[in-house]
């Protein structure tokens, strides 16, 4: 493998199979930059913890390799990787102080007791859990263990970091929290950040860049704010933020535009994403917040005509459920104070406008 400074790991043509015949891992080549907070996102049997235990050195490929800074792991047992790992359990030692758990990866590394404890105070400085350190886990709540957790990954000072869903066991906004803190420390250090989870707010949250996986395959993979506004393909943006979706087919095609008409004969202007050409059956995706609902559009405007359902309060908006003749019910992202709310009425006709640029047609 040629040496490129930027990149860290490679993952190059890996496969990973556990039965001889189902591949849970599809041909993965992938690079992760060096410094950079990579999260591996996807649903439940997707291949995004494979491929972190196959990093961690707890699976090995079938095929292909898989490189950290030019050196190839394939054979290289976890405790010569130098690798950080959080777990979503914590997997603290219930037997051991906080500085004991701390420790540990410096113990097995045969350090002196100066180092280790030198070390050992550096890494709970770092998470603000210095006052904590002869307690035991038992006597800690679940962001502190997960603090403490993070300060062992960390302790040793390893090139990379990796993450297995470790604010899974967290309440909602202690987890919210923890996504602040975690990007916050990883932008202090600078370290390199592997993170697993199947949250995608989190993934949009704390990422640089974000793996999305599905049937063992990176579906996509970029920065978070291309992911959520250009997504390749139809699962990427339903499973990235929310979309509505419309049917119908390509009846035109120019450049990267199409006119796409729905079942009712009403045409759209969309992006063409798969290039496809006319007479392809297409889905057709589009943000609730890139809609409005108006009495008045522009002429380069798409408009779909149906009817309100009802209102659901989000708190710091509403949105609006629109039902759409012969299509999935309909979403709109309302501000508060907006007069379209003091004139709904359930079942009264509304039309939905919107930019061709932000209709996305895959076929």
């Amino acid at each position: 493998m040629k040496s490129d400074r930027d990149i860290l790991v490679s993952f190059r043509g890996v496969r990973k199979t556990y039965d001889g015949d189902t591949l849970v891992v599809k041909q993965l080549d992938l690079d992760v930059k060096r410094g950079e907070f990579l999260t591996l996102l996807g649903p439940s049997g997707s291949g995004k913890t494979t491929c972190l235990m196959l990093l961690a050195g707890f699976e090995f490929p079938t095929s292909g390799e898989i490189w950290l800074d030019g050196t190839l792991l394939n054979k290289v047992p976890p405790h010569k990787r130098n690798i950080g790992m959080v777990f979503q359990n914590y997997a603290l030692f219930p037997h051991m102080t906080v500085e004991q758990n701390v420790a540990y990866p410096l113990t097995v590394r045969k350090s002196s007791a100066e180092e280790r404890a030198q070390r050992v105070a550096h890494a709970l400085k770092m998470v603000r859990m210095e006052s904590f350190a002869k307690r035991y886990p038992s006597q800690l709540s679940g962001g502190q263990q997960q603090r403490i957790a993070l300060a062992r990954a960390l302790v040793f000072e390893p090139k990379l970091v990796l993450m297995d869903e470790p604010l899974g066991a967290l309440d909602k906004q202690l987890r919210e929290h923890m996504q602040y803190e975690l990007k916050s420390l990883h932008e202090k250090l600078g370290v390199t950040f592997v993170y697993v989870t199947h949250d995608q707010s989190e993934a949009l949250t704390m990422s640089d860049r974000v793996a999305v996986f599905d049937k063992g395959i990176v579906q996509q993979l970029d920065t978070v704010d291309s992911l959520y506004e250009s997504p390749c393909n139809e699962f990427v943006a339903n499973f990235i933020g929310d979309s509505n979706k419309l049917r119908g087919t390509i009846v035109a095609s120019d450049g990267a535009l199409c006119e796409f008409q729905l079942a009712d004969g009403t045409l759209l202007t969309g992006r063409n994403v798969a290039a496809a050409k006319p007479g392809t059956p297409a889905v057709a995706c589009i943000r609730p917040e890139r809609m409005r609902v108006t009495t008045r559009t522009g002429d380069s405007e798409n408009v779909v005509r149906g009817a309100g359902a009802d209102l659901i309060y989000f708190g710091d908006h509403v949105r609006m459920r629109c039902s759409i003749a012969d299509q999935s019910e309909c979403f709109v992202k309302v501000p508060l104070g907006n007069d379209v709310l003091a004139d709904f009425a359930s079942g009264k006709p509304v039309s939905l406008a919107f930019a061709p640029e932000h209709l996305r047609v895959f076929a």
